[in-house]
């Protein structure tokens, strides 16, 4: 079955980077540049630029990757996410490309989130995954999505996941960008520091509700 999805998942990734409009990064002015990590790397506002290593010492293994086999580890909303970029995958660098493996134990859930640099393409692989996203007007688009289907999440909106299955759901999803950028709403609002009076005439909420919330999604303590 994971050999049918990575068809699927190839056949995606080449229909968002064959199409311009849809292209999140640059489009790549050679065939590859696989980093050369003896030059380290230059960092720019979103990404780090990894020199190239010259083509003619690239090797076959360079645009292999073998690490989804296994899930990541669960974080307490029965999350498990093993996100691949140029930085593990040479392969993909400057390529416009990056993909993850999510699992769900049964009832947990994705949290809201958003890429900002990113469309996001999610192909269930087991499971039975409700999702979905709000689009700029508030209008949410939902669904149960079974094994073998697909959702599409537009670039930059805000969109979410939960397994509503009686067994563990794993999805895989590809992003147009290799560097799509991740905001988790939860903590964005309570752990990034926003003045307190400003949260409690926003959501309604006292002192200690806001303290409550601040605790729970503090980024040194949140995966």
């Amino acid at each position: 079955m994971v050999e049918k999805s990575w068809v699927l998942i190839v056949l995606v990734v080449f229909i968002m980077h064959g199409d311009e409009s849809l292209a999140s990064d640059p489009d790549p002015i050679q065939d590859f540049c696989i980093p050369n990590p003896k030059f380290g790397s230059i960092k720019t506002a979103h990404l780090s630029i990894l020199p190239c290593k010259n083509s003619s010492e690239a090797t076959t293994d360079d645009f292999v990757f073998s690490g989804l086999k296994s899930s990541g580890n669960f974080t307490d909303t029965g999350l498990a996410t093993f996100p691949v970029n140029p930085t593990i995958f040479p392969g993909i660098n400057t390529l416009g490309i990056s993909f993850v493996r999510a699992d769900l134990k049964v009832g947990g859930i994705n949290p809201p989130h958003f890429h900002p640099r990113a469309t996001e393409i999610a192909y269930v692989v087991q499971g039975s995954v409700y999702s979905g996203f709000v689009d700029s007007n508030n209008r949410v688009f939902s669904r149960v999505i079974e094994q073998g289907e697909v959702m599409v999440f537009p670039k930059g909106l805000l969109h979410f996941q939960m397994n509503v299955g009686e067994k563990p759901s794993t999805i895989f999803a590809c992003l147009n960008s290799q560097n799509p950028g991740l905001q988790k709403i939860p903590s964005a609002i309570f752990g990034s520091g926003i003045n307190e009076e400003l949260l409690e005439k926003a959501f309604g909420l006292n002192h200690k509700q806001i303290g409550t919330m601040r605790r729970r999604f503090d980024p040194k303590t949140v995966n």
